[in-house]
């Protein structure tokens, strides 16, 4: 399946074990060569954490706040150099990426609890 915009579309295995061995074919049964393997496209040579995900991801929401800090600084001091629909766009981001990592702790919280309790 192509599509001009998105150019072919691919499956890419990261680790044979999740996957299988067996190559990939079409619909038809037609074997899909063109079909990068992991080592070509550099996934797996480094692997993150857990821990630098989730840090990944509370540097992003941080910075998601302070940049609404600073929009809304710069809208009080100089009004003419900020546009209020950048603000309101910015704090709705912010508030979104707050809210998804309130629901990642409360989630994780939960599933340590489930965890405790059942040993």
């Amino acid at each position: 399946m192509k599509f001009a915009e998105f150019g072919q579309l691919q499956m890419t295995r990261t680790n044979a074990a999740h996957t299988g061995v067996s190559k990939l074919s079409d619909i038809a049964g037609a074997p899909l060569n063109n079909i990068p393997s992991a080592a070509e496209n550099g996934i797996g040579k480094t692997s993150k954490s857990f821990q630098s995900y989730l840090l990944e991801a509370m540097d992003s929401m941080n910075q998601e706040q302070v940049n609404v800090s600073k929009l809304s600084e710069q809208m009080i001091t100089d009004p003419d150099s900020v546009d209020i629909h950048d603000v309101t766009i910015a704090m709705s981001k912010a508030r979104m990426s707050l809210n998804l990592a309130q629901s990642v702790i409360d989630r994780l919280v939960t599933g340590w609890n489930e965890i405790s309790t059942t040993r």
